[in-house]
């Protein structure tokens, strides 16, 4: 009797509109286009294990469900989030009785398969490897980290891509017609709409059911872009800190400077931000690059970086992201050396490998006299009072260590000097090696 009174719920327009054949499905054309894996994988009659590696909102579960259906399969599905290994001898059971019972072969879907551990990754595998099961994962994070090598050597990985402004406003034209004929859109708010959705299908229904509800509320047709603006609640752009999307954009950023795109480095810097990034990671990333990417090629740029980060650090958001974002484009434009950034990762490496060897005793300290009496310092020369500030022909490395040349400056920006003047100095060595002989 209870269940008369019983709310059945609404279900999203995300759900409501969920393609039921793949005709219906938009984007990822470069999977689902004539002649591509993914139509080719469904045209060829029996279904194999996959990994569908995307962001939000790009059709990972709807895909899934196609292919139990396009294959007759039963569909179950799990949320690596909640579920646990209890959960997958469960389903396993579901998937053997429906065999025995129907002779159908199971899809098992999991999404967010990177949140499975190894052990919950390794329990999937004999049933995978039996065939009792197709396993298809769903992950936004890169399966080559997040997913054991087993089961991923047993998967085929598919990379669906965002979904293009075009593709989603095709999708929001299909809502508008399908399940909202009573909200209209000016062109303005439909692209407007689209950016906001950021590639993301799922957010763009979902923004689309808000301005509905508002325009209703206010009465309120066609809706401008100024409606938009006031109805949206909205959230940050897709950015997932600590994952992928995270570590290409500061990638994105990072080679923009060394390539010298001050408006690249920029764009990035400014989509960092707008997706939540904390600006003091950023801050101590701008570091990084003036030591890397600039080195003594332009001093200067490390001291702007650390003063755009003091700026930061006394001003907060958004007034001290200014000094972070000039900090930016100082960077792009410097002069680029690796030499140092070089020099100091070969000698790291030279040292790592080498055997100890001991200070040559003319660069001793002497500070007591019995060190003295065994030649601590003895012959030691005092640049200073050389000619130049310069002791050419003195050695400073070990005995038998031949000069490594890891520290080889540019051409460019101060370098240049520094190349001149080694250059010079290695002259007076010359000259003082020959006097010698």
């Amino acid at each position: 009797m209870s269940d008369l009174f019983k709310a059945t719920p609404h279900p999203p327009l995300a759900d409501a509109l969920r393609p039921q054949q793949l005709e219906d499905v938009i984007g990822q054309e470069h999977l689902l286009g004539p002649g591509k894996p993914l139509r080719l994988a469904f045209d060829s009659g029996k279904p194999h294990s996959m990994i569908l590696w995307g962001p939000p909102g790009v059709g990972k579960t709807t895909l899934a469900r196609l292919t139990a259906a396009a294959f007759g399969c039963e569909f179950i599905a799990l949320s690596a989030v909640m579920a646990g290994i209890k959960d997958i001898r469960a389903a396993m059971e579901q998937a053997q009785a429906v065999l025995d019972r129907e002779g159908r072969a199971t899809i098992l879907f999991i999404d967010e398969i990177h949140r499975f551990n190894k052990a919950q990754q390794d329990a999937l595998l004999p049933f995978v490897e039996s065939g009792l099961v197709t396993f298809i994962g769903a992950t936004t994070e890169n399966p080559s980290f997040e997913v054991n090598s087993a089961l991923l050597s047993r998967s085929q990985v598919y990379v669906l891509k965002v979904l293009s402004p075009e593709n989603l406003k095709t999708l929001a034209q299909r809502a508008l017609e399908r399940a909202l004929p009573d909200l209209v859109l000016d062109e303005t708010a439909l692209h407007m709409l689209a950016g906001y959705a950021d590639g993301d299908a799922r957010r763009l229904l979902n923004l689309l059911e808000q301005v509905a509800s508002a325009a209703r509320t206010s009465r309120r047709s066609p809706v401008d872009s100024a409606f938009l603006e006031n109805a949206l609640t909205l959230n940050a752009r897709r950015f997932d800190k600590g994952g992928d999307y995270f570590y290409d954009q500061i990638s994105a950023l990072h080679k923009s400077v060394r390539g010298s795109h001050p408006d690249a480095a920029l764009y990035w810097f400014c989509r960092m931000l707008d997706g939540g990034a904390d600006p003091l990671y950023l801050a101590r990333r701008i570091i990084r690059m003036a030591w890397e990417d600039i080195g003594l090629a332009d001093p200067r740029a490390a001291q702007v970086a650390n003063e755009a980060t003091q700026t930061y650090e006394r001003l907060g958001s958004p007034e001290g992201e200014l000094a972070l974002a000039q900090a930016v484009i100082y960077m792009a434009v410097a002069p680029k050396s690796n030499a140092g950034y070089n020099a100091y990762n070969a000698a790291r490496a030279f040292v790592s490998q080498e055997q100890s060897r001991d200070v040559p005793v003319h660069l001793r300290n002497a500070p007591t006299r019995l060190m003295k009496e065994l030649g601590y310092g003895h012959a030691y020369r005092y640049a200073h009072d050389e000619p130049h500030a310069y002791a050419a022909g003195e050695t400073y490395l070990p005995e038998g260590l031949a000069e490594p040349g890891w520290y080889r400056p540019t051409e460019r920006g101060l370098e240049q000097k520094i190349r001149e003047k080694l250059a010079f100095l290695k002259s007076l060595d010359e000259a003082a090696n020959k006097k010698k002989l």
